[in-house]
């Protein structure tokens, strides 16, 4: 119980001192945000800072820092370190300098942004990730959350039923202003997750369950090795690209630059909490890496989240903190698809004033969405795992490209450039291991991740001289 409390105390040391610094690196000012200078009634609008805060997490927290974080445990308490600093190194970096660049230019999404500091190729590179990555975990938030309902719902309200209204949901948040549903509801939601985070961590303390201290020791039943699968599992407990698509939608509507840290690395931190606090129930419930390894495998991830809500707080509490995890991935998938919606409008270039023409991007969308749910949902979350951090090492690199064309100390460029390069290896590495991958051995993949990322951090070190 020390380490995760401990852990706690480092979220918010990190919030207050790195991210300062962080701040201090891209240096907000008094200019006039996207929400004044191209407000639409669509997506630029003002929005108190209160209801910003919460968009963005409720946007970004999804099933990955309540699944994620329960399968990452697998691996034993070593998983609190990478939620920790993952998020304040880098995920809080990430999603501050990702959203804060895009108000720069004007709400831009992450692909427009890989155009300008990376060249035309890499703008459609990431068009055409950003989109699968988008549609893959709008899917995935559809698919968890009907699972959960449907266990808590009489049998004629099957999963199917669920998915079905989850979907009708997407397109309503996806066609109509920002502010009509999104603004009106999260507010609601995000009192439902803290509730939710706050109910669990008292259930571990009250019943006096066991959190196991750090070790730095493998303890997953599988004898998965922690690098790189660990930081490909916990997604987006630490550090997340999907991220890097939802900020912008934020950057669009915060009404000035120097509340960025509050939004942005802010909402990523919190998020870091709600892990940390399913990553220790999933093991203080079962006892140990095995009990929840063996109940992943049985129940499925919604099954767990089930037991551990009634177990711990009884079957009221446990209602209420199972709405909880069906707020976090409805409502980040919803914003999924309003992202793809705004992705392909800058590509077709179509007015998004028009409903007409936001139907044109929307419907396919989801019925591209909706043919996706009927895959197995191990299979879609590893893929969305993997394109996810992959799109959080292009996103820092994105960064530091950025870093290095306005901020005069080169040096400082190191804030995005090194959690970048940690990100390249792991993708790599991963990819090239994993069995949606290339199955290759760890002869092969350890020194081929390490060779990439000592590339592509060369490559920087020559940018930065010049």
């Amino acid at each position: 119980m020390i380490s995760l409390i401990l852990s706690f105390g480092v979220l918010l040391a990190g919030y207050f001192l790195y991210g300062r610094f962080v701040e201090g690196v891209f240096a907000p000012d008094d200019r006039k945000t996207p929400a004044y200078t191209k407000s639409d009634g669509v997506d630029f609008m003002p929005m108190p800072t209160w209801k910003a805060f919460l968009v963005q997490l409720l946007n970004i927290a999804g099933t990955g820092p309540i699944f994620g974080a329960l399968m990452g445990a697998c691996f034993g308490p070593v998983v609190f370190l990478w939620i920790i600093f993952g998020a304040v190194l880098g995920g809080g970096v990430h999603d501050y300098m990702s959203g804060m660049i895009s108000e720069r230019h004007d709400g831009a999404s992450i692909a427009e942004l890989s155009g300008i500091y990376l060249g035309g190729g890499a703008k459609w590179i990431m068009r055409i990730f950003s989109i699968l990555l988008l549609i893959l975990t709008g899917t995935v938030f559809v698919n968890s959350p009907a699972a959960l309902l449907a266990r808590l719902t009489p049998r004629t309200f099957h999963t199917t039923f669920w998915i079905v209204v989850i979907l009708i949901y997407y397109v309503l948040a996806t066609l109509l202003p920002i502010d009509k549903i999104i603004g009106k509801l999260y507010p609601v939601f995000g009192a439902v997750l803290i509730i939710m985070a706050v109910s669990i961590m008292g259930g571990i303390i009250f019943k006096g369950y066991s959190v196991p201290e750090i070790r730095l020791q493998d303890l997953h039943p599988e004898g998965l090795p922690i690098w790189p699968f660990m930081f490909i599992t916990v997604a987006c407990g630490a550090i997340s690209g999907f991220h890097a698509t939802q900020s912008p939608m934020v950057a669009k509507c915060i009404t000035s630059e120097k509340l960025g840290r509050r939004v942005f690395y802010g909402a990523m931190l919190s998020e870091s909490v709600i892990a940390l606090v399913w990553a220790a129930g999933g093991v203080a419930f079962y006892g140990a890496t095995g009990g929840l390894y063996q109940a992943i495998s049985d129940l499925g991830q919604s099954g767990v989240v089930y037991d551990i809500s009634t177990g711990m707080l009884g079957t009221a509490g446990g209602i209420l903190a199972i709405v909880g995890v069906i707020a976090c991935p409805i409502t980040s998938g919803d914003t999924a698809f309003r992202s793809a919606r705004l992705i392909l409008a800058e590509i077709t270039g179509l007015d998004q004033k028009k409903i007409r023409n936001r139907l044109l991007i929307t419907l396919p969308l989801l019925g591209t969405g909706a043919v996706l749910t009927q895959l197995d949902f191990n299979v879609l979350w590893r893929y969305f795992s993997w394109s996810n951090q992959t799109l959080a090492m292009i996103s820092l690199w994105v960064a530091t490209a950025y870093l290095l064309k306005v901020n005069k100390k080169k040096i400082f460029s190191l804030l995005t450039a090194l959690p970048a390069t940690f990100m390249s290896a792991v993708s790599l590495t991963y990819i090239l291991m994993a069995d949606e991958g290339f199955k290759l051995s760890a002869k092969i993949g350890y020194p081929a991740g390490v060779i990439f990322a000592l590339v592509l951090f060369c490559v920087y070190l020559i940018k930065m001289r010049k």
